[in-house]
């Protein structure tokens, strides 16, 4: 059951390019509410490692990450990462629900509301902006420019989301790189997962060391999901370059409301 489970969410969260934690979390805290928050964020931090790993080595294949940028953003990453895996361990379980709830149900808003991304953005100017170009082995040509102060900002504050909650953060962080960002939502998605990788393998890293999970039942459960994300996430992968890239953010959108009213009912005690 729980390799199954991981290959939906490895497939999914490739898909979109959020590392399937945002999915995976929510139910976790279903399937064992008798865990602690920090337990459940070390689970899925440890499969969105395998996931994002396994769809970063699909991806490269496509030629859709863009590198350059990624490395800075994995360095902007660890501060966040290292002590939003840190904080997890003070936040009392309901408060958690409720605080996941709330993240998700607003960014789900905001995806609906702002659908519309273009593939190529305009050009800016302004103090550190890089210019990028990127083809992918498809033969599509990708072109953008963006302030690599405010990616690796944006990075920081995600890496701390996502060790946090557990998520991963690329349910943030894509729709950021898109909108904000002006990156087009396929190199968004590729790249994002990319940075999931490490992102999450620093989260896992400190959970670790504090002795969260070790030699139990809840690291043979994340090996077990984890098992399953890594073929999901090439299914994910190679469906994602047939989608227009509106289609990603609307079906992401959607699960995250879903999973938000959900989560929220449980919060309420309902």
């Amino acid at each position: 059951m729980l390799i199954l489970l991981g290959f939906a969410v490895g497939a999914f969260g490739t898909l979109v390019g959020a590392g399937g934690g945002f999915v995976l979390v929510p139910i976790l805290l279903l399937l064992y509410p008798e865990k602690d928050p920090e337990t459940i964020t070390a689970i899925s931090l440890l499969v969105v490692c395998a996931n994002a790993a396994s769809g970063s080595v699909a991806y490269g294949l496509q030629g859709r990450i863009d590198y350059r940028s990624g490395w800075w953003f994995v360095l902007g990453t660890f501060p966040g990462a290292v002590a939003g895996a840190i904080v997890v361990g003070y936040v009392p379980r309901r408060l958690f629900d409720a605080i996941f709830a709330v993240l998700l149900g607003v960014v789900g808003v905001y995806l609906l509301a702002r659908p519309q991304v273009q593939a190529i953005a305009e050009p800016i100017r302004g103090r550190g902006v890089v210019r990028r170009v990127v083809r992918d082995a498809h033969g599509n040509t990708f072109v953008y420019s963006y302030q690599l102060w405010k990616g690796v900002l944006i990075s920081t504050a995600v890496g701390f989301i996502s060790s946090l909650l557990g998520i991963g953060g690329g349910i943030i962080h894509v729709p950021i790189m898109a909108t904000v960002l002006h990156f087009p939502v396929h190199i968004a998605a590729a790249t994002s997962h990319f940075v999931l990788a490490f992102m999450a393998a620093e989260g896992t890293a400190v959970h670790i060391l504090q002795g969260v999970i070790g030699w139990d039942r809840s690291l043979a459960q994340g090996l077990l999901l984890a098992a399953g994300a890594i073929p999901g996430a090439q299914v994910g992968a190679r469906l994602a370059h047939r989608l227009h890239g509106g289609i990603i953010l609307r079906a992401l959108a959607g699960a995250l409301l879903l999973v938000a009213l959900r989560l929220g009912v449980k919060a309420a005690g309902m």
